[in-house]
């Protein structure tokens, strides 16, 4: 039956609009248009929206574009050298010598805009009627109330309809008797819109006790449904940058807490990773498949920033084992080689990264809280590298090399463990999960040299509180981390965020020296 309805109101708008195409326009609406004062120009463009012509639409838009013009007391429409009268439609021959144009002020021309997006909520294209809402949303006249309410009751799209719904109530707030503005508050108090805030806290100050009472009452409800968006964005983005977190410092992990290297070159092998995918990105912009230059990216960065770890640790690292004043020094000198590397290949100045359009935009589950869809991948892709991470640590020889040798490796070395060529693979797969992190930091910003100086820190920071050596410790703490920033921020913005979270780490450390896992092995031992 609700259907057969909507269905019948919408048969009585079309029926509406097809009787009136064929009648003229108000002749005294298109007479305050052409020759009245600006308050009353305004009025005219709402009586002519609640006519429901469209036709209307053709009179508004030559006004807009500069075609409207008076000859005498009669408005035309010229165009090519040819007029049509602006009431009837009829063509006017011959073109009247002396004319004058219509001329359209600033706020003319954003109420034309409001009304000929009014005039498009009958569109059969959704897209358009949705457009034409959120325009109206920025403030309608009081007098297109009518055919709001017409189009209300045939529209069936529920985005639309919240839409008009907030529009119609505002309307009735200003405008409507006493029954008509109590029945818009409590509509406006049903929204999750963040503008019915706006226009409840006017309603909130009349002098009428039962409207202020009303008032009061939906300005809580839309005040507790905003909260609770705000909320959901804020758990949304701790996530968002815990998942961060844990891709730039799970490589970390691993060869902290495999060999004890203090490895000040990790940032910049997430900055490597970043290159990489720029370097990709570029290959695909000249194909077809521009798309899914992430499925090249991906295995790529890890492959470059996995075979320039591995040289390193043969090259360099592999020397100042149990030195670690020594091997700071170095690692800290390979950042800033490859970093002034980046500058002379790419320049110093950033390069953009652009996301696939499967990327672009964003779902919006409430009013106030849009989750963009490059956050909602990475999160998505972050779990799926720590799956493949625990699949190998767990069910792979390789894994197994590597828990002996973390936990004990004089013991794994007399079961006949290759402990040299473990340590090569481990620093080379902490090294390919790092270039992972740059590739997916890369969707999120732009890239430049020195992209993993941002995240060095942090990095540590994420393995020191979770425990070393620990992959759920590594987990736990990106998020906990993840999560106090922001809600941090929240509150006092992100530079005391990030003192606060530094200081507290620094005594939960002096507390708990062996973060919040503690997992025995030769990082502990030596």
């Amino acid at each position: 039956m609700r259907a057969g309805k909507r269905a019948r109101a919408l048969c009585g708008v079309l029926a509406l609009f097809i009787s009136t195409a064929a009648s003229a326009l108000d002749g005294a609406a298109i007479e305050k248009l052409a020759f009245g004062e600006s308050d009353e120009r305004i009025q005219a463009l709402g009586a002519l929206v609640a006519e429901g012509d469209p036709r209307a639409a053709e009179v508004l838009a030559a006004l807009a574009a500069g075609e409207l013009q008076t000859a005498g007391k009669r408005v035309l429409i010229v165009r090519a050298g040819e007029a049509l009268d602006a009431a009837t439609g009829e063509k006017v021959a011959p073109l009247p010598a002396e004319r004058e144009d219509v001329v359209a002020n600033n706020r003319l021309r954003g109420a034309i805009g409001r009304a000929l997006a009014a005039l498009k909520l009958v569109s059969r294209e959704r897209g358009e009627r949705l457009a034409a809402a959120r325009a109206l949303a920025g403030g309608a006249d009081a007098s297109m109330l009518p055919l709001v309410k017409r189009t209300l009751e045939a529209e069936t799209d529920a985005d639309v309809r919240s839409l008009l719904e907030l529009i119609a109530a505002s309307m009735e707030l200003k405008t409507g008797d006493r029954r008509s503005r109590l029945s818009a508050i409590r509509t406006l108090g049903s929204s999750g819109n963040p503008s019915s805030k706006t226009l409840l806290l006017e309603a909130a100050a009349d002098a009428d006790a039962e409207i202020r009472a009303e008032a009061q009452k939906s300005l809580l409800a839309v005040d507790a449904r905003l909260r609770r968006g705000e909320w959901l964005g804020l758990a949304f983005a701790g996530v968002s940058l815990g998942s961060i977190l844990l891709l730039a410092a799970l490589g970390l992990a691993i060869t902290y807490g495999l060999m004890g290297v203090i490895n000040m070159a990790h940032g910049e092998l997430i900055m490597v990773g970043a290159y990489t995918t720029y370097v990709v990105q570029s290959l695909f912009r000249s194909s077809g498949f521009f798309d899914w230059y992430l499925v090249a990216a991906v295995p790529s960065a890890f492959m470059v920033s996995g075979l320039l770890g591995m040289a390193l640790e043969r090259s360099v690292i592999r020397w100042l084992y149990g030195r670690s004043l020594e091997t700071l020094l170095a690692t800290w000198g390979i950042s800033l080689i490859l970093m002034q590397t980046v500058r002379t290949l790419f320049g110093a100045q950033n390069v953009q990264v652009e996301n696939p359009s499967f990327m672009s935009g964003g779902i919006q589950v409430l009013s106030n809280v849009v989750l963009p869809w490059n956050r909602i991948v990475i999160i998505a892709f972050t779990v799926a590298v720590l799956l493949g991470m625990w699949i190998l640590l767990s069910r792979t020889r390789l894994g197994l090399y590597i828990r002996g040798v973390t936990q004990n490796r004089a013991m794994a070395s007399c079961v006949g463990v290759p402990t040299a060529r473990v340590d090569t693979w481990a620093f080379g797969l902490g090294s390919g999960i790092a270039g992972l992190a740059g590739c997916a930091l890369s969707q999120i910003g732009n890239v430049g040299p020195d992209l993993g100086q941002g995240y060095i820190v942090d990095s540590f920071m994420v393995v020191v509180f979770g425990g070393v050596g620990q992959l759920a410790g590594t987990v736990h703490a990106a998020l906990v981390l993840g999560f106090a920033n922001k809600l941090l921020e929240s509150w006092s913005g992100a530079v005391i965020a990030k003192i606060a979270v530094l200081v507290f780490i620094i005594f939960f450390i002096q507390r708990r020296p062996q973060g919040l896992f503690a997992l025995k092995g030769r990082a502990v031992e030596s």
